[in-house]
């Protein structure tokens, strides 16, 4: 596989080409992902709750991500690295170029914020000075304590509206990517018809274009439940790299996320 990069998801999504990305928190797991062919591995701040056994996401530091972000790059020859920017770095321009500094610095190729058109000066100002930005929507976990839980979002008209509105602001900015969370399979594939740059999915229906899964969800060993946008490709499989290329494969294919992994 060539090497990754944010004009490749571009061109992939012109060519109709589906993306698929995973997530990853060490050198292991990314290697072995990387060798099976998958497109994008994210550091999320999911790590907060799959690796410490956190309740959310919000107790995760740049430290933190930091650390875990130059485990992956050890363990990548090919995929893009995505790092996500953790909860309150980037309250303000100054601390997103300088935390998003720091993750570049780690080994990422781009950095992934949380949150609508108000983020526009702040991507503005990291894309003006050479960090590529993932932006996202919809269920944002940093602010599960705003939303009363983890739900999904976006199903009153007027909020699909403002999440339409929020994702053209955001590319306009400079965003290079989009991942949607939870939100109704029709808002996902609005929003994607709407933008030029790559949508990535997570419980957004299968027009978007490309997936996301966290990795101990797509392999079935997350410590409480199992969401109703995942599915279980270990079982299929019973071999993790088998698991992960019959993952891309099916995401390829457009078989997942089927039916039963959609918000109607």
């Amino acid at each position: 596989m060539a090497k990754i990069t944010t004009a490749s998801l571009l061109n992939m999504k012109q060519q109709g080409e589906k993306i698929s990305t995973i997530t990853a928190y060490d050198a292991s797991f990314a290697k072995l992902f990387d060798q099976a062919g998958i497109h994008a591995i994210l550091i999320g701040d999911s790590l907060g709750m799959v690796l410490q056994g956190q309740d959310s996401t919000l107790p995760v530091t740049i430290e933190d991500m930091a650390y875990h972000t130059r485990c992956v790059k050890r363990g990548v020859e090919d995929t893009l690295i995505i790092a996500d920017m953790p909860f309150m770095s980037y309250a303000t321009q100054e601390q997103a170029l300088a935390n998003a500094a720091l993750l570049m610095q780690a080994g990422a190729s781009m950095v992934k914020v949380e949150g609508g058109a108000w983020l526009n000066d702040t991507i503005a100002a990291l894309v003006e000075r050479g960090i590529p930005v993932c932006a996202h929507l919809g269920l944002t976990p940093q602010s599960v304590n705003i939303f009363g839980g983890f739900k999904v979002q976006g199903r009153e008209d007027n909020k699909a509206q403002q999440m339409i509105a929020d994702a053209k602001a955001l590319e306009a900015a400079g965003a290079q990517l989009v991942v949607l969370e939870c939100i109704p399979a029709v808002l996902g594939e609005a929003i994607t018809k709407a933008l030029t740059i790559p949508t990535i999915g997570i419980g957004a229906g299968k027009d978007t274009d490309g997936q996301i899964l966290v990795m101990h969800d797509a392999l079935g060993i997350a410590c409480n439940y199992m969401p109703k946008f995942s599915r279980n490709f270990l079982k299929d499989t019973g071999d993790i790299k088998k698991a992960i290329e019959l993952y891309i494969s099916e995401v390829s294919q457009g078989n997942f996320p089927a039916d039963e992994h959609i918000f109607k």
